[in-house]
Parts: C-alpha cells; structure tokens; sequence
C-alpha cells in the first residue's frame, strides 16, 4: 500500500471520496509540506461479500414472506424490545 500526496483544498473538496473510496493513505500536505494524514480505516468490500450479502438478503426477504411477516411487524417487535419490553 502507497501513499498518496493531495493538497489540503483538493483533500477537502473531495472529501467524501477520499473517506469512503480510497483504500490506501493519503498524505495530506500544504505548500508542499506534510501537515497530515488520513489512514482510512474502512475496507471496501469484495464481489464475493456484496454477493453473499445480496443473497442473505433475498433468503431473508423469501423466509420473511413464507412466514407471513411484514417488516412493520419486524419493526414494532424490535421498538419493544428497546424499550425493555422483553424481559
């Protein structure tokens, strides 16, 4: 893993892409000094993951629907359960 070299001004204007897309460290400098670092600590997700994640996702929505469970009723049951209604 590198280190990537941006100005402070560029570094802010892009900040949201350097958080969430970059995944190596960005040297953040002023006037061509080093003034600091951003080491991203977020790991971007492989295919393989998302894929995985997608399918637990349809299983779930699949078994959901054989129960005859909506996600209000998923919902409700969770904001009792919060509140300490569970017990």
């Amino acid at each position: 893993m590198g280190t990537l070299k941006v100005g402070i001004r560029e570094f802010r204007e892009n900040l949201a892409t350097y958080l969430l897309e970059t995944d190596e460290a960005v040297a953040i400098t002023r006037h061509g000094d080093t003034v600091g670092y951003y080491i991203p600590a977020r790991r971007k997700r492989t295919e393989a993951e998302r894929a995985a994640l997608k399918e637990a996702a349809s299983r779930l929505q699949e078994v959901l629907a054989a129960e005859g469970i909506s996600e209000e009723e998923i919902l409700k049951d969770f904001k009792r359960w919060r509140r300490g209604e569970h017990k």
